[in-house]
């Protein structure tokens, strides 16, 4: 099991925070759109604007625990570092 702890990344996080805001905005219009009967494509490219928005907000998350815990879980428990990274990366 992966040990979690709470900590913060500094400007990782705030972009993570504001570009998952804009993902939740974008989403929660995607049932009046379906509701409104909206043309097929106009749904998917909203839902394909939320997928790209959490993938940014991941990547960015993701580059925040690289910078920092990762560098410290490394010195502390190397294969803990190793087994938590094959967990990220959905290879375990």
């Amino acid at each position: 099991m992966v040990k979690q702890t709470l900590h913060k990344h500094g400007e990782q996080n705030t972009k993570a925070q504001k570009v998952i805001n804009m993902a939740v905005g974008s989403i929660s219009k995607i049932p009046n759109m379906i509701l409104e009967m909206r043309y097929c494509p106009e749904i998917i490219q909203q839902i394909d604007s939320v997928i790209g928005l959490l993938k940014s907000a991941r990547t960015e998350l993701l580059r925040g625990h690289l910078d920092s815990c990762l560098s410290e879980r490394l010195k502390d428990d190397k294969e803990g570092a190793v087994e938590e990274l094959l967990k990220i990366y959905n290879m375990k």
